[in-house]
């Protein structure tokens, strides 16, 4: 549910806290005051697209957000399987935090519990949380897939889908094994011998990982290998071959620390630091010694390298850019080459599997598709009852149930919500219902029907007493109110049967401050309530405050 909503700068919302209870709220206000605007911030949460044009005349930019209450625990799975989709934090102790910014120069910037998200992962988490019934629709019923789910939940049909969106899969991965085979004689040919090519190639060059580097090193060093001996030569000499070497000059060294030692035995510490040096630059110059040695100066090994690094840019150039990559593109291009020589068999293979995985999905898709139409039936019935108890005494309703041109991974099934309001329309699919009152009353009726297995958390239903009157008004007054029990419910209402009827009444009213118009929000305790609903019936008289009294006890 919503625990709070806040706006700041939009319209001709200053900054403005509302805190919604649970269950049933009403919405009142004269006409202008600015209840639309309100749901016009909530729809900027649930990634509507912002116009700038609602920024309060004079800032510079408008601020939306929210904090959502998540008890249910399948709908918290779902929320932050989102979150972590659109890389924002989970949910902590069951609350999710929205946020929205836009300026006037039309920069949007929007957030899930501190995380920047994007405008549609915005939208996705709206999806979960909120349906909109009204001028600003935001009605997930009006698609064919989120029918489908709708009367899939009510069946409880989630086993027998589960099976039909397995088979689907495999059939699919089956499918897609076989036409990636499935090549004409003439293409095949040209397919194995550019593989067999590109194999022969990369194997033939016997590369390693890391050859690059090496070769490359080999080549500077053969390439450098008369000034290698030289520089060699110049460290040996000093070291130990000439006739003032290091190593000569440290003898001396030597003898005289173990004349000094014989007289101050103290000395041993000190003598010991000449004689490790000596064996470390023995060490070194038999290092350099040996290192030089390995040093290959011929002509024909130079032009081995060199061949060898041309070879090796060549294949980089073709297969690479890395060493890495054209090693791994060889062993693709190997595979490649090993499924085509095998084709006929594996296809033979594919085909039989494919025979099969149709076999199965056909018969689970026939099998939901029969559990389908057994619940299409009972269910239509049930929200026509409903309706005709919300002003519709002659409506039609069903649910059709007739086969996909195409078979997809929810089955063979086309779902579709049909209605027909008045005796002698012709029913018409859900969706192409024009008018906003009809369309917010059938979605009462659907949700009051599925309020059990439907899942989105907050309802919003506005101008949902277009039309209206009477007997009709207080029964649509009391659904919503049973609507309450297991969703947070939010009426915008010009009716005062409905408003009897909410468990919170909020009212919207314009006032000046500092010669501005501001949209300010009230929460009405029970004696402010009476007066809203008696200004609703007509006005605060006698006899309207009483009525509303009434109304009210009755609620």
């Amino acid at each position: 549910m919503i625990r709070s909503l806040r706006l700041k700068n939009l319209a001709l919302v200053d900054d403005l806290l509302w805190e919604l209870g649970p269950g049933f709220n009403i919405l009142t206000g004269e006409t202008g005051a600015g209840k639309s605007i309100l749901i016009d911030g909530l729809n900027l949460l649930l990634g509507e697209r912002a116009d700038k044009t609602l920024i309060r005349t004079g800032e510079q930019a408008c601020t939306v957000e929210a904090d959502f209450a998540i008890e249910d625990k399948h709908l918290a799975r779902e929320i932050n399987s989102v979150l972590e989709e659109i890389g924002a934090e989970p949910c902590e102790d069951h609350t999710l935090l929205l946020k929205r910014t836009f300026t006037a120069t039309g920069t949007n910037k929007q957030f899930a519990n501190g995380s920047a998200v994007t405008l549609q992962g915005l939208k996705k988490l709206g999806d979960l949380l909120v349906d909109v019934h009204g001028p600003h629709d935001h009605q997930s019923l009006l698609l064919p897939q989120r029918q489908t789910a709708v009367l899939d939940a009510y069946g409880k049909l989630t086993p027998p889908l589960e099976a039909v969106q397995s088979a689907w899969d495999c059939l699919r991965q089956i499918r897609q094994k076989r036409e990636s085979l499935q090549l004409d004689e003439a293409t095949r040919a040209q397919k194995v011998d550019l593989l067999s090519f590109q194999v022969k190639e990369i194997e033939g060059a016997q590369l390693k990982p890391g050859d690059d580097e090496t070769v490359e090193r080999d080549y500077k060093i053969a390439s450098n290998a008369r000034q290698l001996i030289e520089l060699a030569g110049t460290i040996t000499g000093f070291l130990s071959e000439s006739e003032n070497s290091v190593l000569s000059q440290l003898a001396h060294v030597e003898r005289s620390l173990a004349a000094w030692q014989k007289i101050d035995g103290s000395l041993e510490e000190t003598a010991a630091l000449n004689r490790s040096a000596i064996a470390q630059l023995q060490e070194l110059a038999a290092s350099v010694t040996e290192r030089i040695e390995s040093v290959d100066a011929d002509s024909g090994t130079l032009n081995q390298l060199e061949e060898r690094i041309n070879l090796i840019q060549k294949l980089k150039k073709k297969y690479g850019p890395t060493l890495a990559e054209v090693i791994t593109h060889g062993e693709r291009a190997a595979d490649g080459l090993a499924s085509l020589q095998s084709s006929d068999e594996t296809l033979a293979k594919l085909a039989a599997e494919e025979v099969a995985a149709q076999k199965a999905f056909d018969s689970a898709a026939q099998k939901l598709s029969a559990a389908r139409k057994k619940a299409a039936a009972p269910l239509g019935e049930k929200i026509q009852k409903e309706l005709r108890g919300l002003g519709f005494s002659k409506a039609l309703f069903r649910i059709d149930v007739t086969p996909l041109t195409e078979a997809g991974r929810d089955g063979i099934d086309r779902i579709e919500f049909i209605f027909a309001p008045n005796v002698g329309e012709e029913p018409r699919p859900l969706r192409a219902i024009a008018s906003s009152g009809e369309m917010a009353r059938v979605m009462l009726a659907i949700k009051t029907t599925l309020a059990e297995v439907d899942e989105v958390p907050v309802l919003i239903f506005d101008e949902i007493d277009a039309n209206v009157g009477g007997e009709t008004a207080t029964q649509v007054g009391k659904k919503l109110r049973g609507l309450g029990n297991s969703h947070q419910v939010l009426c915008i209402t010009h009716l005062p049967q409905v408003s009897a009827q909410g468990q919170q009444h909020f009212a919207v009213a314009k006032s000046v401050r500092q010669n501005r118009s501001v949209t300010e929000l009230t929460r009405l305790t029970d004696k402010e309530r009476i007066k809203e609903i008696a200004r609703m019936l007509g006005g605060q008289t006698t006899k309207s405050l009483a009525l509303a009294e009434s109304l009210l006890q009755q609620g």
